[in-house]
């Protein structure tokens, strides 16, 4: 009989081309990998991969067996989310993905709350840029700003929450300056992978310098404080900073709908209900500061 954990192996070296790129992905050494692959090849009797200088590259058998073990995977995810979605326990782990702005500016405060309310509940914030697959029970609950609420998954079930919206700012101290003539340019500070966005306007403020690059939205937020330039932020981080104010003359822009975003069987356990129930409450709290309303500076 085959062994599924070999199987996943398999998938992992396939997928990353080497082995460190699978150990890496499974959280193991290279050695082990090569000792679940050799199992795998001895148990159907053919060489899986081929190695070249620039990786492994599957053979012929590998490529049939790539094509099954893709199957045997989304099999196991089904099984999974099936017998996940029967667990009515407040016990257990729970997985939510959502990018690092919310989490640190704007939920972190109710996911303290809710962990205090439930204390059985083991969470797992996966706070980054790349989004998990809900599908593959890589997590739980998303929580994402949607544009375009045609672009979500039909096989995801929503809970559609306030728009966010995003402004121009700059520090109360710099624009304090800038009124009484101070010379220093003032520049866009813009993540690098993004920059200024189109609909961004210095308003009455021009900036005068060549652009402060940052590579994260902390570093972008630091900078801002800090009397650089202008930048653009979500109003739940601008509106809600003392130390930044909105560059007079700028609108506000909307950067899309916030939803939580569940998979399948997986929303009916007890603990994912009671989590998008609780967030989706403290999320309707939010709708003026989120859409850039609960407060007007100059």
């Amino acid at each position: 009989m085959i062994d599924w954990d070999d199987v996943r192996y398999f998938l992992a070296v396939a997928r990353g081309g080497s082995v460190r790129a699978a150990g890496a992905q499974l959280g193991v050494n290279h050695s082990t990998v090569l000792r679940r692959i050799a199992q795998l090849e001895e148990r159907l009797g053919a060489q899986m991969f081929e190695k070249l200088p620039s990786g492994y590259r599957l053979t012929a058998a590998g490529e049939e067996v790539l094509e099954l073990a893709n199957q045997m995977e989304a099999s196991s995810h089904q099984l999974e989310t099936r017998v996940f979605g029967r667990d009515q326990s407040v016990r257990g782990l729970l997985r939510v993905t959502l990018a690092p702005p919310i989490a640190t500016h704007l939920l972190m405060p109710d996911f303290a709350d809710f962990a205090h309310l439930h204390r059985d509940i083991e969470m797992e914030i996966l706070s980054s840029g790349e989004l998990a697959n809900l599908t593959n029970r890589e997590a739980d609950v998303a929580i994402r700003v949607v544009y375009d609420r045609k672009t979500l998954p039909l096989n995801l079930h929503g809970l559609k929450g306030p728009e966010v919206f995003g402004g121009v700012y700059m520090s109360r101290d710099r624009l304090t300056a800038w009124r009484t003539g101070a010379p220093d340019p003032i520049r866009w500070i813009v993540i690098s992978v993004h920059g200024v966005p189109e609909w961004a306007s210095a308003g009455e403020v021009c900036t005068t310098g060549v652009p402060f690059r940052t590579t994260d939205a902390e570093a972008q937020i630091v900078a801002v404080r800090q009397g650089i330039g202008i930048t653009t932020l979500p109003c739940f981080i601008g509106d809600a900073d003392p130390l930044l104010v909105r560059v007079p003359g700028t609108d506000l822009h909307m950067y899309g709908t916030l939803w939580l975003l569940t998979q399948g069987e997986t929303r009916k356990t007890k603990r994912v209900r009671l989590f998008t129930e609780f967030v989706s409450r403290r999320l309707a709290a939010y709708a003026p500061l989120l859409t850039g309303l609960s407060i007007s500076r100059d």
